[in-house]
């Protein structure tokens, strides 16, 4: 199947790190559909991709977060589409960083839960069903390392999140060990950026959706995590085809 004909789903695909991947995706000549709460949002990415692949982007406002948007979001999808042959979710790689837990109310462990694991989960329950049975077909997750140590001071609500979102992962992978679908999670240990908020040793989010179209678009491996710590880590898999 010639990447023009797969249509990936790019969960989450509004934000710094989906932006990049949906600029990646569409550059490699996939079609990519994404849904956001936020409009605006969506109107900046849609300004933000290459001008000679919008057409291929297809943009919905929607809520995958709880159940019932998720479905409602999933039914407006399809009819959209049609097919979805590919989901990429980087829902899970967020920050926080509002002080020690003692500092703060439940509520906000509760949300900092919600944005990276309960997400996550209930996009999965969602959309995983159109991909599951066809080993033609990905299902790639983009987590992040916080949830293995704390970062700095104050970001512990995230480590916890993160960690929760890890272990989510993992509990696929297992109890999932022959699903035909290509599943895949791509945790990655260091910041990633758009150029204009760079630090040392971040990642570009554009080059972060290069290697992550690379990876959906060879469908050679299945139940991998691919560890990437550095921008060099990018490169080996840009130019040597391995993660």
């Amino acid at each position: 199947m010639a990447n023009g004909d797969r249509m990936v789903l790019a969960l989450g695909g509004a934000g710094t790190v989906g932006s990049g991947l949906v600029k990646g995706l569409l550059d490699r000549g996939f079609k990519v559909a994404v849904i956001s709460r936020d409009s605006n949002k969506l109107e900046k990415l849609k300004a933000f991709v290459s001008p000679a692949t919008k057409g291929n982007l297809t943009t919905l406002v929607g809520n995958v977060g709880t159940e019932e948007g998720a479905e409602e979001a999933k039914q407006a999808l399809l009819r959209s589409v049609g097919k979805v042959t590919d989901v990429v979710s980087s829902l899970g790689f967020s920050w926080w960083q509002g002080g020690p837990p003692h500092t703060q109310p439940l509520k906000e462990l509760h949300w900092v839960v919600e944005t990276l694991l309960f997400s996550t989960f209930v996009s999965w329950k969602a959309f995983f069903p159109l991909v599951r049975d066809d080993p033609k077909s990905t299902y790639t997750f983009i987590t992040g390392g916080a949830g293995e140590k704390l970062l700095m001071p104050g970001t512990g609500f995230l480590t916890v999140g993160a960690a929760s979102t890890l272990a989510f992962c993992q509990v696929l992978r297992e109890e999932y060990p022959e699903v035909p679908c290509k599943l895949n999670q791509v945790k990655i240990n260091t910041g990633v950026a758009s150029p204009e908020r760079m630090a040392p040793g971040y990642l570009n989010h554009v080059d972060l959706g290069e290697a992550v179209a690379t990876l959906v678009e060879r469908r050679n491996t299945s139940h991998t995590v691919f560890t990437i710590n550095s921008p060099s880590d990018l490169k080996t898999v840009i130019l040597e085809g391995s993660l």
